[in-house]
């Protein structure tokens, strides 16, 4: 039995990753916002807990890449 291959590192996947968890959570925020009356205050905890999310989405997606 071979050992897997390891991933290899995509710079481009890894943005797109980042950018599209975030976005989720900047969206379901939103959402979240919109349904109880506010949504800009939605959007803003949707990011600042999407942040530390996407940062983490790409560190398990990647973790053995290096």
């Amino acid at each position: 039995m071979e050992p897997s291959a390891r991933r290899s590192f995509e710079p481009a996947g890894a943005g797109g990753v980042l950018v599209g968890v975030l976005l989720a959570a900047i969206a379901l925020g939103a959402l979240i916002g919109w349904a109880v009356g506010s949504t800009g205050i939605g959007i803003l905890i949707g990011a600042v807990a999407g942040i530390p999310l996407a940062v983490y989405s790409v560190y398990r997606r990647y973790r053995g890449a290096f």
